[in-house]
């Protein structure tokens, strides 16, 4: 008889689970508040940002265009109607999850869960009325929730996080966004596209702490033009907020040391969701950061409970959490798999793009690892110098004895659709010579990585760059 899997929360590690466990023939039963599979990531995250930012760029480059000699009016913009689009774009893909957890039967409960016992789920459906579920494994996909600022709890319909920054409420004059990271560049973004002067403010020296220095230049060149006031090293000490604005304090040099904004976005990062209740009645570990410690199988210490997604750990990306959770079917399964990624991409989705996967060149310097770097610029590429986008850059990240490529790098337009190659060049355990044996068409984007390979051993067509000769 088949093993009855129950998987709690329906985000993309969640439905993920669900499908693929019903693939292989479980039984299934599917747990999330939501009317349809999607969770954060499709409801209030991932996609619809996408979807503004892909009217942010078509925005900005219709003002770009009288560079090329076309110009065109200033845009109109109809929150109403672009709101409807995003919404339109969110409704389309989680009617089709829900359609796909019908094809493939799996039993989806709209409702609440809590945990009786290690087998055991007590649901409170949102139609009314309990059920409970007795079923052999339970896979924990419960997300994130955006972090506050305990310092700062200012309940205003002025302050906003990620969730009400994407339901527009209207295009103000003014905006404030508390955090560099990618979350609060992204939607940034799209409000100073729409219009509004928007500023940012980061406690840290410099935007997207996490990624390499050289690629952020590239974003933080632009962002200073297209924002209104950038402030790094800078901490906001106190908010008050009233009908029509919020007042805000700040610390630091060359801010100022109050401002006045429409709306203030509160972005500065997300917090796992490990609160669910009955889970201290088993023996899953929740660790000091609120994550559910798991093994490499993301089993829990307790044996039928495994963890996947935000939940489980860093890096809290969609992708990853899909990955988790075909491991954790594998698992439940019998098989022998286990999560262990040489790389995990990562993809800021500003105007220029941001992406990088495998070890960067920061990580590299803090482990004290010797590599080398291989750089090739945007302005030697035919494609880039074309469409009118040299603001970017391909980098490698080789071991210099097996010359193994360990990381790539990539700043520029389209960089998320590019770095699923230098995911797989790691994956598969390339070299240099692989990546520049592999020919790339012309003219494109991709074959800057190629070029970036050629850079390594001083032969790029389009780069005098020399190779250092060994003293």
């Amino acid at each position: 008889m088949s093993a009855h899997v129950a998987v709690i929360g329906a985000g993309p590690g969640g439905y993920a689970a669900a499908f693929y466990a019903a693939d292989l023939g479980m039984r299934v039963t599917l747990i999330d508040n939501e009317k349809n599979p999607g969770g954060v990531c499709l409801y209030r995250g991932c996609i619809p940002s996408k979807a503004l930012l892909h009217v942010a760029k078509l925005l900005d480059e219709s003002r770009h265009a009288k560079e090329w000699g076309i110009e065109f009016g200033e845009p109109k913009v109809d929150v109403d109607k672009l709101r409807d689009y995003k919404n339109r774009v969110v409704d389309k893909l989680t009617s089709g999850t829900g359609q796909v957890s019908k094809f493939r039967k799996v039993n989806y409960i709209q409702g609440w869960a809590s945990i009786v016992d290690a087998k055991t789920i007590a649901v409170k459906k949102a139609a009314g009325g309990d059920e409970t579920v007795s079923v052999d494994y339970i896979i924990l996909a419960l997300g994130s929730l955006p972090t506050r600022i305990p310092s700062l709890p200012i309940d205003s319909p002025r302050v906003l996080d990620s969730t009400g920054a994407l339901d527009l409420p209207e295009v103000p004059t003014s905006m404030l966004v508390i955090g560099g990271g990618y979350i609060g560049l992204e939607l940034g973004s799209v409000y100073a596209a729409l219009g509004t002067k928007v500023s940012v403010v980061e406690m840290t020296p410099g935007l997207l702490p996490g990624a390499d220095r050289d690629l952020v230049k590239f974003l933080a060149q632009r962002v200073e033009k297209t924002f209104d006031k950038v402030m790094v090293s800078t901490k906001v000490t106190s908010m008050k907020a009233t009908d029509q604005h919020v007042v805000v304090n700040f610390e630091g040099d060359g801010a100022p040391k109050e401002a006045t904004y429409d709306y203030v976005l509160v972005s500065i990062g997300r917090r796992p969701n490990a609160k669910i209740e009955g889970l201290e009645k088993t023996r899953v570990k929740v660790d000091a950061k609120g994550f559910i410690e798991t093994d490499a199988q993301r089993r829990t210490a307790e044996p039928t409970i495994f963890a996947i997604g935000d939940v489980a750990g860093e890096p809290m990306l969609a992708h990853k959490a899909s990955h988790e959770a075909r491991v954790a079917v594998e698992a439940i399964e019998g098989q022998k798999a286990e999560f262990e990624p040489a790389a995990i991409p990562a993809v800021v989705f500003t105007d220029p793009e941001i992406a990088w996967a495998g070890l960067t060149e920061a990580e590299a310097e803090r482990q004290g690892r010797k590599v080398e770097v291989a750089k090739f610029p945007w302005p030697a590429s035919g494609r880039a110098i074309a469409i009118d986008r040299v603001d970017g850059m391909t980098k490698l990240v080789i071991d210099p004895e097996t010359e193994r490529v360990l990381g790539v790098g990539l700043a520029g337009s389209g960089a998320g659709e590019l770095i699923a190659e230098g995911v797989v060049a790691i994956e598969m355990g390339m070299t240099a010579s692989d990546l520049k044996l592999s020919i790339h068409p012309h003219p494109t984007l991709s074959e800057t990585l190629m070029e970036a390979a050629e850079v390594f051993f001083g032969q790029a067509t389009h780069v005098y760059k020399p190779k250092k000769k060994a003293n």
